[in-house]
């Protein structure tokens, strides 16, 4: 399907200091909630009655308990109508998730890989990433200071959630303390596609300055394959050994691919 460039247009970004008076040629749609382009009168400028139906209909079903039958594009449209007023945005949600993948896909991808697809600018990619770091943080309040045996399908909702669609490799450290409290979760390094500088001496030096008594260790395979390579293997054992050195206990190693992770304790390697 080709969309041509002219297809979308987004409502304007204003600069920081720009003066809290209404812009030239802006309105405010109060559907929208938003400055918008003003629409010429007359027939030309008129909004075509079946999206305006549209809007409405997906937003019912949204608020009267429909969300969760609701498919990905669907959800990025509501979205997208903010954003993008009194045009179809339909083409747009769908071209978003086939070039990601799904919604977290979409929502991880970092903002010049988002520019780069056909209709989405500046405003778009900002409201995008404003949801993703809005889901990272509800993910993480749900494990946060929560004992992880407890909380652990939680905890692996937002491993997958903050690094399973990530194209670098990222390495987390989980600390928790005598009880298995979540105490901390802290981004140790972040590297290429398939590369991330650990150093087993600064994990361990982290984990005593939070009085951590275990550590869970996560890391991503942007591959989409979770299977731990002898790198992986060799730098858990030297992280493993500096901690019991100091009475800390490792308790996994977590690999996160796209759809599924893997358990260095249930695969028998710690």
């Amino acid at each position: 399907m080709k969309h041509a460039a002219s297809a979308f247009s987004e409502a304007p970004l204003l600069p920081l200091d720009a003066p809290a008076q209404q812009p030239e040629g802006l309105t405010l749609d109060r559907d929208e909630v938003e400055q918008v382009h003003a629409t010429p009168h007359g027939k030309k400028g008129k909004v075509p009655s079946y999206l305006a139906d549209h809007r409405k209909r997906l937003r019912h079903r949204f608020l009267t308990g429909g969300a969760a039958a609701m498919p990905d594009y669907e959800i990025l449209e509501l979205t997208l109508f903010r954003i993008i007023p009194r045009q179809d945005v339909k083409p747009l949600a769908r071209l978003l998730i086939d070039t990601f993948g799904d919604l977290n896909g979409v929502l991880s991808a970092p903002i010049a890989r988002l520019q780069r697809v056909e209709g989405v600018g500046p405003a778009v990619a900002l409201e995008l990433k404003i949801m993703e770091t809005v889901t990272h943080r509800m993910a993480r309040a749900k494990v946060m200071k929560r004992p992880v045996i407890s909380s652990w399908d939680a905890v692996l909702d937002y491993c997958h959630t903050v690094m399973a669609h990530r194209d670098t490799e990222q390495f987390r450290v989980l600390y928790l303390d005598r009880k298995n409290v979540l105490i901390e979760d802290e981004e140790q390094g972040s590297g290429t596609v398939d590369h991330v500088p650990v150093y087993p001496r600064e994990v361990v030096k982290r984990a005593l300055e939070l009085n951590a008594s275990a550590l869970i260790l996560v890391h991503n395979h942007p591959s989409g394959d979770p299977t731990p390579s002898p790198e992986d293997i060799a730098m858990t054992q030297q992280i493993s050994e500096a901690a019991q050195a100091l009475n800390i206990t490792l308790h996994d190693h977590l690999i996160i691919g796209r759809s599924r992770e893997l358990s260095f304790k249930a695969q028998g390697l710690i």
